[in-house]
């Protein structure tokens, strides 16, 4: 059968928050079959432990933050991202403040860390959620318009697409395609960095976010140009982690998703309100496991390729 996965050993990493700029260490655990994601705030004077899901996320403003009574821990979405790319399906990650540390901007620290570990196979079926109707949310209109639909396939392949007025960005790709069972996530995707403007900055520390962002874990562009002296990872970097960040974003749905997903300029809260849309129609997936793996889509049954 297509099995389950966790990590062979614990590993840590130590960095800062991009928003609070706070110090933070995670310490990444194997867990049991079925435990799914499970975030544990060890700092609190009683730990608390949040199981990822969907209904979990309650704040999406510039990332995605998952939430258990007064605790919260933010920005989980490139951790996440990662843990999808290499088909992590249980895992603990103890945290020491509310925010995952930000590292180099992208997923590419967390696969590193991920693969060191080692990842194992559990005597369990692996669950996938499989989607068989369309579905789809939109807000705006005009030039103001953002939509997320995922649709009914056999694998797991997404599309993005983006519209920046602003020279650096316009100069890149604008859209790209990633299909699971084709492309290499560590290779492809996951080295694709977050990125800022100058002119936000000021406004974001005065609403205490961006407080732990610079050139080392973020693409920064003043008005015209890129001011990374070593430039891009990718010919189209910016897009590139826009879907690096839905990936992790519908990753809070608990499964790995068979589907195809595309979006023209979404984020966080509409990615999310895609996944509880999703939820709330249950005549449009249903949970499906592959006694064959053999028969699973290509991509799944093989670890993830290094890099």
């Amino acid at each position: 059968m297509l099995k389950q996965r966790t990590l062979k050993s614990l590993t840590r990493a130590v960095g800062v928050g991009l928003h609070s700029g706070q110090r933070v260490e995670i310490t990444l655990r194997p867990s049991q079959p079925d435990t799914g994601i499970v975030f544990r705030r060890v700092d609190l004077p009683q730990p608390v432990d949040i199981p990822v899901s969907a209904p979990a996320v309650t704040d999406t403003r510039m990332a995605s933050t998952l939430s258990k009574g007064g605790a919260k821990v933010q920005t989980i979405e490139h951790l996440m991202s990662a843990c999808a790319g290499l088909g992590l399906d249980n895992l603990y990650v103890d945290i020491t403040a509310e925010e995952v540390p930000i590292l180099d901007g992208s997923a590419a620290s967390f696969v590193f860390l991920l693969q060191s570990a080692g990842i194992a196979l559990q005597n369990a079926p692996k669950r996938f959620l499989r989607v068989n109707k369309l579905v789809e949310v939109r807000e705006g209109e005009g030039a103001s318009l953002k939509w997320a639909r995922l649709e009914p396939y056999n694998g797991y392949k997404l599309s993005f697409e983006i519209v920046f007025d602003h020279p650096a960005v316009d100069s890149t790709g604008q859209r790209v395609e990633f299909d699971m069972g084709r492309d290499s996530y560590s290779r492809d995707i996951a080295r694709a960095r977050t990125f800022g403007f100058t002119k936000d900055v000021e406004m974001m520390r005065s609403n205490g976010l961006a407080l732990g962002g610079g050139l080392d874990n973020a693409i920064v562009m003043d008005d015209y140009k890129v001011l990374n002296a070593e430039g891009l990872r990718y010919d189209d970097e910016f897009v590139k982690h826009k879907l690096l960040d839905a990936i992790g974003d519908l990753y809070c749905v608990g499964k790995p998703l068979l589907a195809s997903y595309s979006a023209f300029r979404s984020g966080h809260a509409l990615n999310n309100k895609l996944l509880r849309e999703l939820l709330t129609r249950e005549d449009a997936w249903d949970i499906v496991t592959f006694e064959d793996e053999s028969l699973a889509p290509a991509g799944f049954s093989q670890l993830a390729r290094a890099w």
